[in-house]
């Protein structure tokens, strides 16, 4: 941050649910500058809870309280449902030097609080990518510029996950990988398959996500960003559909290139059909799982004859680049059963 001037607010969205805008809930303790700096990221506290938070840290406004100074600092945690004394006890860990100090806890009116909370996040930059979450923001030259304004759906390409999957991409572009048949499963606001779009525009091109929420978002953010919406090359195909449980997601495999930034759990049981979907020979690009659970996302992939070819970590937060190895002689084909190994009910993208 610029010490030269009031730093703007930091916003660190916490993979977010979609599109909920009764029962929300606010809850406020004051920090100083160090801890808000510190929460520049995904925090790893919150990333195994169902409903995590979305967190804010601003300057806060003066009230008379001397001495403090640089120390004014607060921390709105935004919360869907009530925060349990569980959760509010997590959140304290964040700013010690809160302790002793009642948290305040509110709800509050029905509205899109998460739109609200992310108008504040940064743009990020990752490879040759620059995204925005504020159209009046300005464009970054000599990069990919795109726009994922803050909305219902998951992502805004603040998450390290995020960001680590832009980064993968741009660096396998750069040493000359190519892919003609695309598919970005639990795609959320459709960010890494307009990147995938940018880096190998003749590829055919396919995104899925379990939130039609989500999906619909997609398809606004591919407009705003100019990516033409269809079946053909160099078009993208949207799907609503639980892990790859939908026709068209199955039709249009194999797929060389496919991409799954969703939670460790999915991650897993998503890997017989995740991988039935990609040649011999092809990449799969894996991200929202945290460093302690590498392993056993990998064990799960290498199950089903993937390799690792690449691991590169943000934080907490590892990207994983696999490749399919060639099968030696025959093998009877591998039929996809969406009911059973296709979904991952309850379960979106990051």
């Amino acid at each position: 941050m610029n010490d030269e001037a009031a730093p703007a607010p930091s916003g660190i969205a916490l993979h977010g649910e979609s599109g909920a805008k009764a029962q929300s809930w606010k809850v406020t303790l004051p920090c100083t500058r160090a801890e808000a700096e510190a929460l520049d990221g995904d925090i790893a506290a919150f990333a195994l809870m169902d409903r995590p938070p979305v967190l804010m840290t601003s300057e806060a406004e003066s009230d008379g309280d001397e001495g403090r100074g640089e120390d004014s600092w607060r921390l709105d945690a935004y919360f869907e449902g009530q925060p349990s004394p569980a959760a509010i006890k997590l959140l304290r860990t964040l700013v010690p030097s809160a302790a002793g100090i009642k948290p305040q806890v509110e709800q509050l009116p029905d509205e899109d609080w998460v739109t609200l909370s992310q108008q504040g996040l940064e743009p990020v930059t990752a490879g040759r990518f620059h995204v925005r979450n504020i159209a009046t923001d300005p464009e970054r030259a000599g990069h990919v510029n795109l726009l994922i304004e803050a909305s219902r759906a998951f992502g805004t390409g603040q998450h390290e996950t995020t960001a680590g999957c832009l980064t993968m991409l741009d660096r396998m572009r750069r040493v000359g990988m190519r892919f003609g048949n695309v598919a970005d499963i639990g795609t959320g606001t459709g960010l890494l398959a307009f990147a995938a779009l940018h880096l190998w525009p003749r590829a055919y091109a396919t995104a899925s996500d379990i939130d039609p929420v989500a999906v619909a978002i997609s398809a606004e953010n591919a407009a705003t960003n100019a990516i033409p919406l269809g079946r053909a090359q160099g078009q993208l195909a949207l799907y609503t559909a639980a892990g790859v449980d939908h026709p068209a997601i199955v039709t249009r495999a194999p797929y060389d290139l496919l991409i799954a930034n969703i939670l460790a759990g999915p991650l897993i049981e998503l890997a017989p059909s995740l991988c039935a979907l990609v040649e011999e020979g092809g990449t799969i690009v894996l991200a929202g799982l945290l460093r302690e659970q590498a392993d056993a996302v990998l064990a799960a992939y290498r199950a089903e004859g993937m390799r690792l070819a690449e691991r590169s970590d943000r934080g907490d937060w590892p990207t994983l680049r696999l490749r399919k190895r060639p099968q030696i002689g025959w093998k009877r084909p591998r039929r996809i059963d969406g009911n059973a190994r296709g979904e991952a009910p309850g379960f979106g993208s990051l």
